[in-house]
């Protein structure tokens, strides 16, 4: 045979190649894998910088104009309620295809309006295109991501922490890209082109991939593979280790390189594409693991289904539909799947939210005026560069690092994830203070730290409503999680840091000799010195803290239950069910995990 495996149904190599093919394709693995080129495309909004200036230029904006419009671009990425409502109760494919056709509309009338092609809209227009094009990511955050994770749910801080690992690094792998494709010189237009048709693309591509699908290990190998998918996962962290550094490097030595040659950036993008389709080596090996593993035997009995929807929430009188308000204040143990009302309204949720709008606000608000902090205490153009660059990395190393870490911490010790949160959160009141005192070539290390710290919340975040709340709802959960996003940023960028930075500009201008006339026609006002950013990054480091100490009350609350067994669950399904392998265990975990094709049990609890 072509391989010199004998799988099932042997035959000449050529018909062999092909049915491993076809079993590569249709497995977990290579689902895994397509999510991360997902992941790796859907990070557009993290380099608004390039193309802002595209925008402001060609369109006569303001500052406080663009600064609106990157408002809503933060909105647009995180408020992700609809596609988790959508993916309730339709596959994943309807979740990605809309995304896709989002992301097509939204970015591609911005190109048209910023190349000229289209009359100048108004403002709100761009807004709304904005809004839209970056909703797409929502949409695609849950339609791979949340499928993923529903796939290896006992490893779901690992998995978080990979795919939002590779969504730090599009914006890196988009510029590469973008530069070898259109040059160094282009003027950020073109980019967004690029960011209109190519995730589109590689979502439509790979739709029929990302689904639901059952556990395929029989009772007495549950152990073996979990081993090997941990070692897996471990070889995925590898590759994007690598990649991380070479995206580095390459940022670095084309930051310190004058004129950097157009063919050049033809060869790192062609490497740049090697080290992004390297994992695809590690997807076949564990293919052929489960390839070569015998068929298990047909033990499928009516009690095993009864039970697995009884366990799942789908039987008895649990799977009748039930008022929208009831039980609401009732909501069952921590790890069970609670309804969507009973997470919303618990305290948990409460005290999370709460905390993850005072950590992820505070350092999206660092990151958002890198550039105006660099200016304001004197850093070069240069310095200013490597700064965002070091935020991208760092975002990158603080989400693997986060949901790997976490996850050992978790398996080893029994420690709380919250706990891990609240680790972060002191570490990023360190980096909040670094620019508040105005330490001498501190921002290097405040970039590095805030970008970490903002990194390593995400995958903390989602792993804790899967884990408290349940995988049930975890498409709609997971988006409303991510909302704190824009509310801390409004809080702390917008109403304390924005209005303290042009309070100060102000005293500096009257004291330079500007009058009231003078600073009212200033649409461009510009601090100088530590005090721009002082007062506001002092708050900012208090309520860090504060949200360091919520997360803190958080662990306590979930002690008890992060010492159990929070994975037994899904060690017992995949004993009971792996060995179905038939049309009635696909149905059965497709209508517990309310994503079937033709919408689950029909039934959404809110």
């Amino acid at each position: 045979m072509a391989f010199g495996v004998s799988g099932p149904g042997s035959g000449d190599g050529v018909a062999a190649a092909a049915r491993f093919g076809a079993h590569v394709v249709r497995g977990r693995w290579f689902m895994f894998f397509a999510s991360i080129l997902i992941m790796a495309a859907a990070g557009g909004t993290y380099i608004f910088g390039i193309y802002s200036k595209a925008i402001k230029t060609s369109l006569g904006y303001d500052q406080q104009t663009l600064n609106t419009l990157s408002f809503f671009k933060d909105v647009g990425a995180n408020v992700g309620v609809l596609p988790g409502l959508i993916n309730e109760v339709t596959p994943p494919s309807v979740v990605l295809a809309a995304g896709a056709a989002m992301n097509l509309a939204g970015y591609l009338m911005i190109y048209l309006a910023v190349s000229g092609r289209t009359p100048r809209p108004p403002v709100w227009l761009m807004c709304l295109y904005i809004a839209v094009g970056a909703n797409s990511q929502s949409f695609a955050n849950t339609g791979a991501l949340v499928t993923a994770v529903k796939n290896f749910p006992e490893d779901r801080g690992v998995v978080l922490g990979l795919l939002k690992g590779f969504v730090g690094l599009s914006g890196a792998i988009f510029t590469q890209l973008y530069r070898a494709i259109y040059g160094a010189d282009d003027d950020g237009a073109s980019l967004v082109l690029l960011m209109a048709w190519l995730p589109a693309a590689i979502s439509l591509l790979f739709i029929p991939t990302i689904r639901i699908m059952p556990r395929d290990a029989a009772a007495a190998g549950a152990d073996a593979r979990r081993r090997r998918e941990r070692k897996a996962f471990f070889y995925f962290l590898y590759a994007s280790i690598v990649l991380a550094v070479y995206l580095l490097v390459m940022n670095v030595v084309e930051l310190e390189v004058v004129g950097f040659p157009k063919p050049a950036y033809y060869v790192t993008a062609t490497v740049l594409l090697l080290l992004i389709f390297f994992p695809l080596v590690i997807v076949v090996k564990q293919e052929l693991n489960t390839y070569l593993q015998p068929p298990p035997p047909p033990t499928t009995t009516s009690s095993t289904v009864d039970e697995k929807k009884e366990h799942d929430g789908g039987g008895g009188e649990d799977d009748k539909p039930v008022a929208c308000m009831q039980d609401v204040f009732r909501p069952p143990a921590r790890g069970e799947d609670y309804t969507i009302l009973q997470a919303l309204f618990s305290v948990d949720m409460a005290v999370l939210f709460v905390a993850t709008i005072c950590g992820i606000g505070g350092t999206l608000t660092a990151i958002d005026n890198m550039g105006q902090i660099g200016q304001s205490l004197g850093y070069p153009q240069r310095s200013i560069s490597t700064f965002v660059s070091l935020v991208s990395i760092w975002n990158y190393a603080g989400r693997v690092a986060a949901g790997f870490g976490s996850e050992y911490v978790l398996a080893a010790y029994k420690l709380p994830r919250p706990l891990a949160l609240t680790a972060v959160l002191l570490l990023a009141t360190a980096g909040h203070l670094l620019i508040a005192l105005g330490v001498g070539n501190g921002l290097y290390a405040a970039s590095v730290i805030l970008g970490f710290c903002f990194g390593a919340q995400w995958p903390l975040l989602f792993a804790i409503i899967s884990e408290v709340f349940g995988l049930k709802y975890y498409s709609t959960l997971y988006n409303f999680g991510a909302v704190a996003s824009p509310v801390g940023s409004y809080i702390l960028n917008v109403r304390v840091t924005g209005h303290l930075y042009d309070r100060e500009a102000e005293r500096q201008l009257a004291a330079a000799g500007g009058g009231a006339a003078a600073r009212r026609g200033s649409r461009d006002l510009t601090c100088a010195g530590v005090r721009c950013f002082r007062v506001s990054f002092l708050i900012i480091a208090a309520v860090t803290l504060l949200g360091a100490a919520v997360s803190l009350l958080l662990a306590w609350r979930t002690r008890k239950f992060y010492r159990g067994d929070l994975y037994g669950k899904f060690r017992e399904v995949a004993m009971a069910g792996g060995e179905e392998g038939g049309a009635r265990q696909v149905k059965v975990d497709d209508e517990a995990s309310g994503s079937s094709g033709g919408g689950g049990n029909g039934t959404t609890k809110v």
